[in-house]
């Protein structure tokens, strides 16, 4: 896992890079969080590739349970990735309700998360 660094109106945001699968479950989110956290950043980029896929089922609650603590400690998220390939409508409805407020991003590009998360 390779962490890169911005900082952007003096906000300083990880950019998690991996190959493999980093969040499998509410703990490993929890882990990652605190361990980015401890570094000294404010917010989160991850790629989606990184996340189980059980997270795009909110059948499983992963996401809610994942994304609840990220909103509890107030560290920022973005989720990178093509959220076009998920059919169910409540996860659209999800992603949408989740952008809207800004703390959570399921965005397309690194740029996207790196704008949202710089206000």
């Amino acid at each position: 896992m390779l962490i890169k660094s911005h900082t952007i109106n003096n906000i300083k945001i990880a950019e998690v890079i991996s190959d493999d699968m980093l969040i499998q479950s509410a703990q490993d989110g929890l882990d990652l969080m605190g361990n980015i956290y401890y570094q000294g950043f404010d917010k989160i980029v991850l790629y989606e590739k990184n996340i189980t896929p059980e997270f795009f089922d909110l059948k499983t609650k992963i996401a809610g349970e994942i994304l609840q603590k990220f909103s509890n400690y107030r560290i920022g998220l973005a989720i990178v990735g093509d959220f076009s390939q998920y059919q169910s409508q409540s996860m659209k409805d999800f992603i949408f309700e989740s952008n809207k407020t800004k703390h959570i991003n399921f965005v397309v590009m690194l740029e996207e998360a790196l704008e949202n998360l710089s206000r």
